[in-house]
């Protein structure tokens, strides 16, 4: 979030025709609730392009990148970095760690997508597992984003938007973000 260290997330592995709409939701939590930017593998152009029109749309600031060096952004990353695995520490036991960490350096957080090598594992200073349970890394991530910053990306703004969603009891409504 902005005035903050940055927050990126790296979806690791991604299985064309199989993977799509997880990676695009990826993607699209990402933005949604927090982070800076995204970055899939260089097999995810769809996703990209999904992610960028939203991101076009409904504002920003977020980027979207491809990347054919998902170990490298790793290996390279300058902060401190979070896998989110079902085997990990509890995010609950973890949560304040992280927050404190990140008040002062970058962070990368590390969603799977096919088996994770155990390099992955190795190279993160958390693996956090939310719930301990299998389920959807989108959900993991989603949780895991409000942890971070405590509900404040909630009431985030949105930069350069073409449209807006009006909150609505009932119905759905999406005007031009111009207009009040």
């Amino acid at each position: 979030m902005q005035d903050e260290p940055e927050v990126a997330v790296l979806r690791y592995g991604h299985r064309p025709g199989r993977d799509d709409r997880m990676t695009t939701h990826v993607g699209l939590t990402a933005r949604a609730l927090g982070a800076d930017r995204v970055i899939f593998p260089d097999n995810a152009g769809q996703s990209l392009e999904t992610v960028e029109d939203i991101t076009g749309r409904f504002g920003g600031p977020f980027t979207v990148e491809l990347t054919d060096g998902l170990n490298g952004v790793i290996r390279n990353w300058e902060g401190k970095i979070v896998h989110l695995t079902m085997y990990g520490e509890r995010v609950q036991d973890v949560e304040a760690d992280v927050r404190e960490a990140h008040a002062e350096e970058p962070l990368l957080v590390v969603v799977g997508g096919e088996k994770v090598p155990f390099e992955v594992y190795d190279e993160a200073d958390w693996n956090v597992g939310v719930t301990n349970q299998p389920h959807s890394e989108v959900a993991g991530l989603a949780v895991f984003l409000d942890r971070l910053f405590d509900g404040r990306e909630l009431d985030r703004e949105w930069e350069d938007a073409e449209n807006r969603v009006v909150p609505m009891a009932t119905g759905k409504k999406v005007v031009p973000a111009d207009e009040e």
